[in-house]
């Protein structure tokens, strides 16, 4: 187990296999988490949280990573919290990334199955801890 970074880390996701995998390696590395298996529930954590960084899937219920991200980058309470989407889906991401001109693109990308270590080594990159 990691020493205690002090960085809070808030994993949208609703695959509970995902949140729980993603949860403990953070954690393992000394990151607090915070969870939500959607897009609503994200954006109010994000809000009330306050994380140091969002991971966020594309592909939920509810409200998806894509409306999620749009809706975060609008507002100018949390649009410095940086994201990294974590996601299954290519395809829609990509489409997502092409359409979006008003927005800032997310800082990474990662596609699941999660390159551990290189997933570990952007957050330390965004959060200027390595």
């Amino acid at each position: 187990m990691a020493d205690k970074i002090g960085k809070k880390v808030l994993i949208i996701d609703d695959e509970p296999d995902v949140v729980t995998y993603l949860k403990t390696f953070l954690e393992d590395n000394g990151f607090d988490t915070v969870t939500a298996e959607n897009g609503k529930q994200g954006m109010a954590k994000m809000k009330s949280e306050k994380p140091d960084i969002v991971t966020l899937d594309i592909s939920m219920p509810e409200e998806t990573g894509v409306k999620f991200f749009r809706k975060a980058q609008e507002d100018p309470e949390i649009s410095n919290i940086p994201v990294i989407i974590i996601t299954g889906v290519t395809m829609e991401f990509k489409k997502f990334i092409s359409s979006r001109k008003q927005v800032e693109p997310p800082l990474a990308y990662f596609e699941k199955p999660i390159d551990r270590e290189k997933l570990l080594d952007k957050v330390k990159e965004i959060l200027k801890l390595s």
